[in-house]
């Protein structure tokens, strides 16, 4: 069995909607450790990643990305703790928070492959792109932007937390669950040549056929699989508390299933899972099902 590092990212300082920063305090309360250890595995709490007051963060902001400074350098501890957890063998679990923070999660992964010489894959769960950089975002909201960080475009500093620029190779990211995107975030797409699957996507050919494209993608000649999960890639329906609902989302068995499928693969190295926002949930349902998510994830069966 693994060791189990959970790392706690409160912040929403990505976000214009205030909450998500309460999401691993949602997510931990809901018995997360004690089921992990259930399953056999032993789990370590890292606690949480410090994380500035709005009004501290709001010094030296930049034009076009709210709070850009201090959310990076949030994200560059947050590299610095997924990669000592990688490189003390255990598998690290990072909870947010806004899904800023997986340009941290992202590059710490990326950056203990690197040392060995080997690629990061990445799958990318989610509603949004993400894939906005400053010069693009209609919102300033950096949490729209973590992504394309991860690609090598955008703000520099952002872009140099991993071990090079780009961080990750866009032959080596899939998205999985897209039905919210700007123009600018097609147009990246396709500049980019990412491989996105959309809910049409999902809608034409079912989760399975579209996770198995997405993990060969992630897979095909990487060291390690490390999968990024937003909660509101879930239907609002059955997940209410998240930072960004949008209707039409997959259903909590298709979630399972992706999951699980990430688990089968035995590449998996870590996974953060973002945007829990209990101000908008019910009666802590949605941070409910990012338990059992990341349960999935790390081998938990129905039979």
């Amino acid at each position: 069995m693994t060791t189990v590092r959970i790392i706690g990212v409160p912040m929403d300082l990505g976000a214009s909607r205030r909450g998500v920063d309460m999401g691993p305090f949602a997510v931990r309360y809901t018995d997360l450790r004690e089921q992990l250890e259930k399953l056999g595995h032993t789990v370590e709490d890292a606690g949480n990643v410090a994380v500035p007051f709005r009004e501290d963060a709001a010094k030296g902001a930049q034009r076009g990305a709210r709070y850009l400074g201090a959310i990076t350098a949030v994200c560059t501890d947050v590299a610095a703790q997924v990669q000592a957890a990688l490189a003390a063998g255990q598998f690290p679990v990072v909870l947010g928070g806004d899904h800023a923070l997986s340009a941290g999660t992202v590059s710490g992964a990326a950056s203990h492959l690197a040392a060995s010489g080997q690629r990061l894959g990445v799958v990318w769960v989610d509603a949004h792109g993400d894939l906005n950089t400053p010069a693009s975002s209609r919102s300033g909201n950096v949490h729209g932007m973590p992504l394309a960080a991860l690609l090598g475009h955008g703000d520099k500093a952002m872009c140099s937390i991993g071990p090079s620029v780009p961080c990750v190779r866009a032959s080596d990211v899939a998205l999985v669950g897209l039905r919210d995107l700007d123009d600018s975030e097609r147009d990246h797409i396709r500049k980019w040549k990412l491989s996105a699957f959309s809910m049409r996507a999902l809608d034409e050919r079912g989760i399975r056929a579209v996770m198995e494209e997405a993990i060969k993608v992630a897979t095909s000649d990487t060291g390690g699989l490390w999968v990024s999960f937003d909660m509101d890639v879930i239907d609002p329906d059955e997940a209410p508390g998240v930072g960004t609902p949008v209707t039409g989302g997959i259903t909590y068995r298709e979630a399972h299933l992706a999951m699980e499928m990430l688990a089968d693969t035995g590449r998996l190295v870590g996974l953060d899972l973002v945007e829990v926002n209990p101000v908008l949930d019910a009666h802590n349902r949605t941070a409910e099902i990012a338990r059992e998510l990341i349960l999935s994830a790390l081998g938990k069966r129905i039979l």
